[in-house]
C-alpha cells in the first residue's frame, strides 16, 4: 500500500485466482499471540466471565443464557462505538465510508460525502469542464452545424416519410459534436474525480493540483477505454439491426425491433460488466486490456446488484435534470421570442443566443452536480467490490494509519 491512488496490486487477490495474497491484520501487541503464549492456568470450562465484572471470578457461577445477559442487555458496553461481547466492532471510518462492505444507501452516501468534504476541489473541476464544454457546444450548435430541415405539417405518403427521414439525419448528425464534446468533460471529471473518491476514502485532503496531476497521465488510456467501448456497443447495436434493414418491407421492421431489443440487452450486459474499468484504470495503473478483465472478475457473480446501483444513479441524475431543466427550458423559451414561434410554426428549431445562452447555463449547474454523483457512485462500487472479494479494507487501513495494522515493505 503507498500513498497513490492505486492503492494495491491486484496480482494476488483471490479473484486472480490467488487465495495466499489477502493481506491479514498484524498481531496483538499485548503478547496474546499464537496458543503457545497462553497462560497455562485457565478457567474452569463454562464459567468465564466479563473482565472486571464484579465478584466475577475463575469460581464465579455462569451468567445468564446468552452473552452479555446482565441489566445492560445484549452485548457488553455502552458506548458509542462498543459493540462488546455481543457482535461484531464497528468498521473503522477513517474517510467518507466504513471499511467494510457497503450498502447501496452507504454508496451514495459516501458520493455526496465527497462533494462535501472536498467541494472546493469537486466544484473547481466540475465547473470549469462544464462551462468550457458548454460554451464550445453553443460556439458549434450556432456557427458549425446545419440548420434543421422544415417539416411540412401538410405532406403525406412518401413526402412525409422523406421529412422524416431528413429530419432523423440532420438530428444524427448535431448531436454528434455535443456527445463528443460531453465525451471528452465526462472523460476528464471522471479522472480528477476518481483520484479525489480515492483520497477522500482514507480522510486525506486533495486539491486540485494534486488530483490533476495523479490523473493526467491516464487521461490517453481512458480515452482509449471509452472509445474501445462504445465501439463495441455500436458493433452490437449494428449486428442486431443490420438483418432487418437490408431485407426491408413490414418483415423487416419487426426485425429492426426484434433485433434492436436484442442488441440493447447485450449491450447493458456488457456496458455493466465493464462498468468498473475506468476505476481500475485511473486506480491501477493497468492496461486497457487488463482493465477490463479485472472489471469483469470484479463485478462476476454480482451483475444484478451493480446493475441496479448503476439503474438508481442513472434515474437520481435523470430526475436532477429535468427539475433543472424544466424552469430554464421554460425560461429560455420566453426569452426567446423568435425561437418559439418557429417551433409552433414550422417545427423549426433555430433557436437565437437568449435559448442558447439561459439552457447552457441550465446544463451547466446539471452537469456540476451530476458529474460528480456519477463519478462518485462508479468509484465506491469499485471500493466496494474490492473490499468484498479482495480485502481491501484491510489495506485501506493501512493507508490511513489506523493502529492495529502492520505497514507493507
Amino acid at each position: 500500500m503507498n500513498d497513490t491512488p492505486g492503492w494495491a496490486s491486484p496480482g494476488s487477490a483471490p479473484s486472480d485466482g490467488q487465495e495466499a495474497g489477502v493481506p491479514r491484520p498484524s498481531e496483538p501487541v499485548d503478547g496474546s499471540g499464537p496458543a503457545g503464549n497462553w497462560s497455562p492456568t485457565q478457567p474452569p470450562a463454562g464459567q468465564w466471565s466479563a473482565p472486571g465484572a464484579p465478584g466475577a471470578g475463575p469460581s464465579a457461577p455462569p451468567a445468564a443464557p446468552g452473552w452479555g445477559g446482565g441489566p445492560q442487555g445484549p452485548g457488553w458496553g455502552s458506548g458509542p462505538h462498543s459493540a462488546g461481547w455481543g457482535g461484531p466492532p464497528a468498521a473503522a471510518k477513517p474517510g467518507v465510508i466504513p471499511l467494510r462492505p457497503l450498502g447501496v444507501g452507504e454508496i451514495l452516501d459516501g458520493a455526496v460525502s465527497t462533494m462535501r468534504a472536498h467541494w472546493r476541489t469537486v466544484l473547481g473541476i466540475t465547473l470549469t469542464v462544464a462551462v468550457i464544454a458548454q460554451i464550445a457546444t453553443i460556439l458549434v450548435q450556432r456557427y458549425l452545424l446545419p440548420v434543421p430541415a422544415a417539416i411540412d405539417p401538410n405532406a403525406t405518403g412518401s413526402e412525409e416519410l422523406r421529412q422524416a427521414a431528413e429530419s432523423a439525419r440532420s438530428a444524427l448528425i448535431s448531436s454528434v459534436p455535443s456527445l463528443f464534446i460531453t465525451l471528452i468533460a465526462t472523460l476528464i471529471t471522471t479522472s480528477v474525480l476518481t483520484v479525489v473518491i480515492s483520497r477522500s476514502v482514507l480522510g486525506r485532503p486533495v486539491t486540485l493540483s494534486d488530483a490533476w496531476t495523479e490523473a493526467r497521465p491516464r487521461l490517453a488510456q481512458l480515452l482509449g477505454l471509452t472509445l474501445l467501448l462504445t465501439l463495441i456497443g455500436a458493433a452490437v447495436m449494428t449486428v442486431g439491426l443490420l438483418p432487418g434493414m437490408l431485407i426491408g418491407s413490414a418483415a423487416g421492421a419487426g426485425l429492426v425491433v426484434i433485433g434492436f431489443l436484442a442488441a440493447s440487452v447485450v449491450v447493458i450486459w456488457l456496458m455493466v460488466r465493464f462498468c468498473l474499468a475506468s476505476p481500475a484504470l485511473m486506480l491501477e495503473r493497468q492496461s486497457i486490456t487488463t482493465s477490463m478483465r479485472r472489471s469483469a472478475k470484479l463485478v462476476s457473480g454480482a451483475w444484478w446488484r451493480t446493475f441496479g446501483v448503476l439503474a438508481l444513479t442513472w434515474l437520481l441524475t435523470l430526475i436532477v435534470s429535468v427539475i433543472i431543466a424544466i424552469p430554464f427550458g421554460v425560461i429560455a423559451m420566453t426569452v426567446d421570442s423568435g425561437g418559439i414561434g418557429s417551433v409552433l410554426t414550422d417545427g423549426s428549431t433555430n433557436f437565437g443566443w437568449p435559448f442558447l445562452i439561459v439552457s447552457g447555463i441550465g446544463q451547466v449547474i446539471t452537469a456540476t452536480i451530476t458529474y460528480p454523483l456519477s463519478a462518485g457512485v462508479m468509484a465506491l462500487l469499485y471500493v466496494d467490490q474490492r473490499i468484498r472479494r479482495e480485502a481491501l479494507d484491510l489495506d485501506l487501513a493501512r493507508a490511513a494509519g489506523l493502529p492495529g495494522y502492520n505497514t507493507r515493505s
